[in-house]
C-alpha cells in the first residue's frame, strides 16, 4: 500500500513548536497550497493543510522558517480522532512530515535580513552556471550523446 505525500506551498503562520511529555519536539502549521485552476472569478484559490512534525526536524523548521515560507514537504497523510471537553468525537486528517526543503533563500522573505554579499567571508563568489545558455539553442551533434 502506499501513502505518500509531496506538497509545495508557503506557510500560513510560524510553526507552533510544543514538546511531548517525554521531551519529544512536535511541531504544527499549515501550508497554503495553490490550486491548479482558477475559480469563475479567474482567482487562484488555495488549499489549506494541517501538517505536524516531530523531533528534530520539528526544531530545525520552527527556526528556520516563518509565516509566508515557501516550503515543500514529503510525508504521509493520517487521520485520527478523539474525544473533545464536551464529549464530542472530532475527527483529524493531517499530513504527517518526513521530509521538508526549504525553498527560497531566508533573505527573500524578510525585508530586515542582510544580504549574503555582507557576511564576513566576503572572498567567495558565487560559481557560474555552466549549464545556462541564457534561452540560446545549445548545438550537440549526435556522436556527443551517450545513447
Amino acid at each position: 500500500m502506499i501513502n505518500r505525500v509531496i506538497l509545495t506551498g508557503r506557510l500560513t503562520k510560524d510553526s507552533e513548536l510544543k514538546y511531548t511529555s517525554s521531551g519529544a519536539a512536535v511541531g504544527t502549521f499549515s501550508l497554503a497550497v495553490n490550486r491548479q485552476f482558477t475559480n469563475a472569478n479567474g482567482d487562484r484559490e488555495a488549499d489549506f493543510i494541517n501538517c505536524v512534525i516531530w523531533r528534530k526536524s520539528a526544531e530545525n523548521f520552527a527556526n528556520f522558517t516563518h509565516k509566508g515560507s515557501l516550503v515543500g514537504i514529503d510525508g504521509r497523510l493520517q487521520t485520527r480522532n478523539y474525544e473533545n471537553q464536551q464529549g464530542q468525537r472530532v475527527y483529524v486528517t493531517e499530513v504527517v512530515v518526513d521530509n521538508f526543503s526549504l525553498l527560497e533563500s531566508r533573505a527573500s522573505g524578510q525585508s530586515d535580513a542582510k544580504p549574503y554579499a555582507n557576511t564576513q567571508n566576503q572572498t567567495q563568489s558565487k560559481p557560474a552556471d555552466t549549464f545556462a545558455n541564457k534561452g540560446q539553442a545549445i548545438d550537440i551533434s549526435d556522436d556527443g550523446l551517450p545513447f
